[in-house]
């Protein structure tokens, strides 16, 4: 039960911050292509990538730490769901290209950002 609140703790911080984040990026970013979403997915790849090259360097006894920071905070703060939303309205509109575009650019940029951020604690 202890794991399940640092879970929720995380998650509602991931959540709160990924808000805030679409919230500033979308007013600096006004594209058919939803850049707010994808940097976040970005990030978040990295911040996962970074966090776990941590745990693996240097392993924490305590899971809850774990818990809290990768599975709480980086899946609140993700959004896979609001891309895959996004990707529905890019080709409900017919934008196949912007709709094969941030799909593979997401999934190509997210993997080398996790990839990155393994390499950056190492």
């Amino acid at each position: 039960m202890k794991i399940l609140l640092y879970i929720a703790f995380g998650g509602a911080l991931g959540s709160v911050i990924r808000y805030l984040s679409g919230f500033y990026l979308g007013k600096w970013f006004v594209f058919s292509f939803p850049v707010a979403t994808f940097l976040i997915n970005v990030l978040g790849s990295l911040l996962i990538g970074i966090l776990f090259g941590l745990l693996q360097k240097f392993p924490v006894h305590q899971s809850e730490l774990k818990y809290m920071l990768m599975i709480g905070f980086c899946g609140g703060f993700t959004t896979f769901s609001a891309f895959s939303l996004e990707n529905y309205h890019l080709l409900q509109n017919q934008q196949y290209f912007l709709l094969f575009l941030y799909a593979f650019l997401s999934v190509f940029v997210g993997l080398l950002a996790v990839i990155l951020g393994i390499y950056l604690v190492k």
